[in-house]
């Protein structure tokens, strides 16, 4: 290019616009510019046709003037802002899915879209467990009983009747076996738990006892975790009937996407004493509307403001994967991870 290229770091309070414009300019000499967007102290949403984006169509506008590439994590890359930055040609999503770019519109106006998958898998995989053990042996109940209240109520957690699980010998079925359910998988036979998965879509080896069916699986877990796509097929995957078939008092962990899950049926089975607990890191509504069922099961229901992706490293992975691909496209080189 005879001109120098131009990017737009449009990070925000997890992927820095500084770690982005750090690993673009490792990668190859550039001019960068830098925007901080609001999330997640601002949350996220749909934004005219997009998903999961901060409301920024008119910031991400102005800041994209004569700029090339686009690197960004929440950035609304909308119709509008696509017709309205003529001089882009690239953008690339610091997460795991393009959903906040519009593919046809990119597509369209000729603008490639990349993507960094696996860039939060590991993190997710160790929230996960955390999320089990949490709710298996009732951690934040008895934290917030000690440490909040100053009781020592929280020892009845010894008492047989009250006591929890331990993850050695118990049966824990996976719905999905991706980059974070493999790794839930390797934890778990770690721990010595009995591990099986459901996943149609996978072939060759895997960690733990292959389950034909979801309904088997339900059947034979006493722990649920979820770690499929949300697709138009596995959305409400576990709903009232699915759920009816889990052994009394299973536990059912989410740290995957909420919608994969109908709440109002985990409450209803929460309440008859069906499940004896869960632990949810994502929901049906994001954030949870103050008048959610969850908040009056407390006793049985961990949960955690969608943190299953919030570690540093991922931060760091998602834009050095993010640079790559620009360095990639600079040098004419096929793109690892594109999607236009």
């Amino acid at each position: 290019m005879s001109d120098p290229l131009r990017v737009l770091a449009a990070g925000d309070h997890f992927v820095l616009p500084s770690l982005i414009r750090a690993a673009v300019e490792a990668e190859l000499p550039c001019e960068v510019r830098e925007l901080k967007l609001g999330w997640p102290l601002e949350p996220f949403g749909p934004v005219a046709e997009v998903d999961e984006a901060s409301d920024a169509e008119d910031e991400l506008i102005e800041a994209l003037a004569d700029t090339q590439v686009l690197v960004t994590q929440m950035g609304p890359v909308t119709e509008r802002v696509l017709e309205s930055c003529p001089a882009l040609r690239l953008v690339v999503v610091c997460r795991g899915g393009p959903v906040n770019v519009n593919l046809d519109a990119a597509k369209i106006n000729d603008v490639r879209v990349c993507y960094a998958p696996g860039r939060n898998a590991a993190a997710t995989a160790e929230f996960t467990i955390g999320l089990m053990l949490s709710a298996l042996r009732r951690i934040p109940q008895a934290d917030n009983l000690l440490a909040g209240k100053g009781s020592w109520e929280g020892a009845t957690y010894y008492t047989y009747e009250h006591s929890g699980l331990e993850l050695e010998d118990l049966p824990v079925g996976l719905v999905g076996y991706g980059a974070v359910g493999s790794r839930v998988a390797r934890a778990l036979c770690a721990f010595g738990a009995q591990v099986m998965v459901h996943d149609p879509y996978v072939r060759g080896e895997i960690h733990g006892l292959r389950v034909p069916s979801l309904g088997e699986l339900l059947r034979r877990s006493r722990v649920i975790t979820l770690h499929a796509r949300l697709t138009p097929e596995t959305r409400g995957l576990l709903g009232s009937r699915e759920l009816a078939l889990l052994p009394r008092g299973a536990v059912v962990v989410n740290a995957a996407r909420g919608p994969l899950l109908d709440e109002d049926a985990l409450c209803d089975a929460l309440e008859s004493g069906l499940l004896s607990a869960a632990a949810l890191d994502t929901y049906e509504r994001e954030p949870v509307p103050p008048d959610s069922r969850l908040f009056a099961l407390r006793d049985r229901v961990v949960m955690t403001p969608h943190l299953g992706g919030a570690s540093r490293a991922v931060a760091e992975k998602a834009a050095r994967i993010a640079a790559g691909e620009v360095g990639r496209w600079v040098r004419g080189e096929t793109l690892a991870h594109c999607l236009t």
